[in-house]
């Protein structure tokens, strides 16, 4: 079976994190930069709705290989990205049990965004009880049709069509204000589900499958 490729993400989305459980994942470190995707955001929930979160990179005009792009640190995005995410789910009932493992990534500068996402990726998998090492890339694959790598965007994401939307609601903090958000960063069923979040990634991990 070939090998799913994903793109690198920051704060993935919860079907990201599915893919990865199936154990035949491997994230890419050689293809383009492409701006306006998961590579340097992610989507959170707050009492206003749902709230982009970006990393800023740096800009030398040309689009340079995702693994050599490196994080602007010219404006304070972590302390903002921090105060977001508390703010948020401050109030779920797992926040203060993971808070304290994914605090230093908005304390501590990385010089490129890649490196940022890759352990920040495993230290999510750590925390879901996931076993096993994120593998990467050695060479680019070119893109094929519906290729995951450009699939999962956000972009597609609010498509009803879109093949990883989530079918199977979790618990959410909001939920009784905007009804099931599907489809947003894994740190919502981390903070909302805390142990059962694994549980929830398997059983939609099978209706992809399906």
């Amino acid at each position: 079976m070939d090998k799913i490729l994903l793109s690198t993400a920051y704060l993935p989305p919860v079907e990201y994190f599915a893919l990865l459980l199936s154990g035949n994942a491997a994230v890419e470190r050689e293809e383009r930069y492409q701006k306006q995707s998961y590579r340097n955001r992610t989507v959170i929930m707050n009492g206003n709705g749902p709230l982009n979160l970006i990393i800023p990179t740096v800009h030398d005009g040309r689009m340079g290989v995702v693994k050599d792009v490196r994080i602007e640190y010219t404006t304070p995005w972590q302390r903002a990205h921090w105060r977001s995410i508390e703010s948020a789910y401050n109030n779920t009932p797992y926040y203060l049990y993971y808070k304290d493992a994914l605090k230093p990534f908005y304390e501590q500068e990385y010089e490129r965004i890649f490196d940022f996402n890759l352990q920040l990726t495993q230290t999510l998998l750590k925390l879901l009880r996931i076993d096993g090492e994120v593998a990467v890339t050695t060479n680019f694959k070119p893109y094929t049709e519906n290729d995951t790598r450009l699939l999962i965007h956000p972009k597609h994401a609010k498509k009803d069509d879109y093949p990883f939307r989530l079918k199977t609601s979790y618990y959410q903090v909001f939920e009784d204000k905007f009804g099931f958000v599907p489809n947003l960063s894994v740190i919502d069923l981390l903070f909302n589900e805390g142990p059962q979040a694994v549980t929830y990634l398997r059983t939609i991990l099978q209706q992809f499958d399906n």
